[in-house]
């Protein structure tokens, strides 16, 4: 069974904040891919108007999961928050009771695979 976490977060952009979008994902998406071997996938897309972003995520298995929270909540939380609104949080995969719990905030809701595979 693979170990692999993914995750989808529904946001909306937060009023008077379109133009902090960019720079703010830029940063991310390069420390992300500088610092975190185990992100396999960090992909953002915003809609057509620009008032809603999705990302999507997928990880090693938890703990890199976790250290991709540690470093978002060290580095990115507050001007992530202050861009964005949160508003729905999906977790695919065996996410561990650690992740679980470091998720729990948002509202995650959370699915085990039941089938398939990776190529």
């Amino acid at each position: 069974m693979s170990a692999i976490i993914e995750w989808v977060l529904e946001m909306k952009v937060q009023e008077g904040q379109a133009e902090n979008v960019m720079p703010l994902l830029e940063e991310m998406v390069a420390a992300t891919q500088a610092d975190e071997p185990g992100a396999l996938v960090y992909e953002y897309y915003m809609s057509a108007d620009k008032s809603r972003c999705t990302v999507i995520e997928r990880y090693a298995d938890s703990a890199a999961a976790m250290v991709h929270l540690g470093n978002f909540g060290a580095k990115f939380a507050g001007r992530f928050l202050k861009v964005f609104a949160p508003d729905r949080l999906y977790v695919y995969g065996p996410a561990d009771a650690k992740l679980r719990a470091a998720v729990a905030g948002m509202g995650a809701v959370h699915f085990d695979r039941a089938a398939g595979f990776h190529r």
